[in-house]
């Protein structure tokens, strides 16, 4: 079983509250990931806070199993990735009233934007478009709830190699590290024995390079699996409930500071 979490943030401002779990009104999803739910009025209390203390929600993205509570606590601004709703609003992407609910406030931003001193929403697209995180400083550094940066361990670690290469311009395949090309159009190797195999006593190991290419391409079929099956999960039968989206005056917030 995978826990799908939501992580609050006390401040002197107040509290946050990063996601606010799973929802509910998708029969065809529930009979697949048949989900425990764990209720968004009794979780906080495990943090000493009741959802009447939330001041401020944060999505990392809209998906069912991230902004389920939200109708839960309407009234309180609920901050994405102006991409976010506009890609659930256009269907097939999640659970509509979990996006236009009575009372909502909405808080689209274009990029970073500051919640309070020391706590900054940040865009991390990649599991979506319009993913974000926070960053939340602190007297031990900054921590870093990441939402659904990524999907698996696994995943994070094949990105991190293939990151590294892209910083210091390897030219050549997705996620090899090995080689770079010289100002004199010859090939050069970044480190050394990234491009070799290592030769064990049970046989021949992959080399980093290979290794690293390997985890991109089973990052990439497990992209294509999780699209398809949530376009074929989260369909509904496409009726709106006709209200208007309720809006406080200034709710967009463009912040490219």
């Amino acid at each position: 079983m995978e826990p799908v979490p939501a992580y609050p943030v006390r401040r002197p401002e107040g509290l946050l509250l990063l996601d606010t779990g799973l929802g509910e009104g998708d029969p065809e999803a529930d009979a697949h990931y048949r989900p425990v739910r764990r209720p968004l009025t009794a979780a906080p209390a495990a943090a000493g806070a009741a959802p009447g203390d939330v001041d401020v929600v944060v999505n990392c993205h809209l998906h069912f199993d991230h902004c389920g509570g939200n109708p839960l606590l309407a009234g309180v601004p609920v901050w994405t990735q102006a991409a976010e709703p506009a890609r659930a609003r256009a269907g097939g992407y999640t659970i509509d009233a979990l996006v236009d609910f009575p009372g909502v406030r909405d808080r689209e931003l274009d990029g970073e934007a500051e919640v309070w001193p020391g706590v900054r929403v940040v865009p991390t697209p990649g599991h979506t478009a319009g993913h974000q995180s926070l960053t939340v400083a602190g007297p031990d550094g900054c921590t870093v709830p990441a939402g659904q940066a990524y999907d698996t361990a696994s995943a994070y670690g094949a990105a991190v190699p293939a990151r590294r290469a892209a910083r210091e311009g390897v030219v050549g395949a997705p996620g090899c590290p090995g080689t770079r090309l010289g100002r004199s159009g010859r090939r050069r190797p970044v480190r050394a024995g990234c491009c070799s195999r290592t030769t064990t006593r049970s046989g021949s190991r992959p080399s980093r390079c290979e290794r690293a290419q390997a985890g991109a391409g089973r990052v990439r079929e497990a992209q294509k699996v999780k699209r398809s099956e949530r376009i074929r999960w989260s369909k509904l039968d496409g009726t709106k409930s006709g209200s208007p989206r309720e809006r406080t005056s200034g709710s967009r917030v463009n912040s490219s500071r």
